[in-house]
């Protein structure tokens, strides 16, 4: 009886050994597929934001539509060698001054160019020309696809972060 006792407890022991290992594997691909779907979908948003200077936007969510540019910019554009009308857009500084950081379990889409700041957040004079958070918004579908794509990767495998996974509602 008690080799079959002492058999049967080696065994319990040894999957619950296994179990233990395929846990600290999971966390271990639910660590790195994060981070890889924090910065795919960091790269989106940036993408997204600096489409959007120079082109007028529609509302999107909570961020109006961007108002046409005052005649005086518009003047003051053009006596600088501008283009009459593509907010936001002169030199391409502001645009370019977006980037993207990915650190310790988060993702930050931004600038350090201040213009970009009263550009996003309109000023006295100016009003709010949403680029980074209407960039959120506008993507929201394809980060949630990225997100919910790197949590299952990160429970089954990697090899199914290598094709899409699509499931349908019938």
């Amino acid at each position: 009886m008690v080799l079959v006792n002492n058999a049967v407890e080696t065994e319990q022991m040894m999957e619950l050994l296994e179990l233990a290992a395929k846990l600290g594997e999971i966390e271990l691909r639910q660590h790195e597929m994060e981070k890889h779907a924090l910065e795919k979908a960091a790269v989106v948003v940036e993408n997204r934001a600096k489409e959007k200077i120079g082109e007028y936007q529609n509302e999107a969510g909570p961020f109006i539509a961007w108002p046409e540019l005052a005649d005086y910019t518009k003047e003051d554009r053009l006596r600088k060698g501008f283009t009459e009308n593509d907010p936001g857009l002169r030199t391409g500084e502001m645009r370019d001054s977006i980037e993207h950081i990915v650190m310790d379990g988060e993702a930050h889409v931004g600038s350090d160019d201040d213009h970009l700041v009263y550009f996003e957040l309109g000023t006295v004079k100016q009003p709010p020309r949403s680029v980074l958070g209407g960039a959120v918004v506008e993507e929201i579908d394809k980060i949630i696809e990225i997100v919910g794509e790197s949590a299952v990767a990160s429970l089954v495998g990697e090899g199914v972060f290598n094709r899409k996974m699509r499931i349908e509602n019938d």
